[in-house]
């Protein structure tokens, strides 16, 4: 007799898609518990966690406070990576593959809530061949979406399409509009933190607009007001987009389905004459 484990599912994402993660956690009736890593990064998510997925939320110091023992529930581990490493290559690749490794041995399965990120996590069947569960990245048809922007607005066709509308495009999807500051900051080396404004005006000066990508998990109103002092600090116009969750959720299921898979197994003891 096969006894079917509902598994454990483990995710690694970045601050810009903390809203995003929560909403799919929290919306989904097969998750019936979810632990997270309780740091600086994580407090946005928890606290959306614990306001909408009216289900148990646990805090924990580290991903080995996971627990072990089998379960005939979903419970889902999530670890939140600092916004803005995405700024240096090998400091992302690095971030993301030690949280992954870290992570591996409590979990069936990890999707990753990242994209290639400036190819930062291209070939990740080379740069996770040592895992022992399988790791997943959001894909539009064949292959790894971009990064988060080519996720929220739903591929590459319409991620260019944007881009050749006006070049001059900073595109705002709900972590963009709430971290914006520091994501803007992030590479300015700190001896030159008081020319910091000049440097990043100078950097915006070809930029002409911010396109807003609307989701359910932050309205159109919060979003406008989120960037207000973004667009007057660059003199930046606002365009509205639609986007979606839908690549996001799509990610979701797929490794819900894979991590039952790898959690679906004879036991010696539960094989029945």
């Amino acid at each position: 007799m096969i006894k079917v484990i509902m598994a454990k599912i483990g995710v690694v994402t970045c601050q810009i898609l903390e809203l995003e993660i929560a909403h799919v956690l929290s919306n989904d009736p097969d998750v019936s518990e979810i632990w997270v890593v309780d740091d600086e990064f994580s407090k946005e998510l928890t606290t959306e966690l614990e306001n909408a997925a009216h289900k148990p939320v646990h805090r924990v110091a580290g991903v080995e406070e996971f627990p072990t023992e089998e379960t005939n529930k979903l419970a889902v581990l999530v670890q939140v990576l600092e916004v803005g490493l995405h700024s240096n290559i090998p400091n992302l690749t690095r971030g993301v593959t030690t949280a992954v490794e870290k992570m591996a041995p409590f979990v069936d399965a990890v999707l990753l809530g990242y994209g290639l990120c400036g190819n930062a996590l291209n070939h990740a069947d080379d740069l996770f061949k040592e895992i022992p569960v399988p790791v997943l990245l959001p894909m539009e048809q064949e292959h790894p979406v971009d990064d988060c922007v080519g996720l929220i607005i739903g591929g590459r066709e319409k991620y260019y399409a944007e881009q050749c509308r006006c070049a001059g495009t900073m595109f705002m999807n709900s972590g963009f509009s709430r971290h914006w500051e520091k994501i803007m900051s992030v590479n300015i080396p700190e001896k030159l933190i008081p020319k910091k404004d000049k440097i990043l005006k100078r950097l915006m000066g070809n930029y002409k607009r911010s396109l807003i990508l609307t989701t359910p998990v932050l309205g159109e109103s919060k979003m406008r007001e989120n960037i207000r002092e973004f667009n007057e600090k660059y003199n930046l116009k606002t365009d509205i987009r639609p986007g979606t969750l839908t690549l996001l959720e799509n990610a979701w299921e797929e490794v819900k389905k894979v991590a039952r898979q790898e959690d679906s197994r004879v036991q010696p003891d539960q094989q029945l004459p």
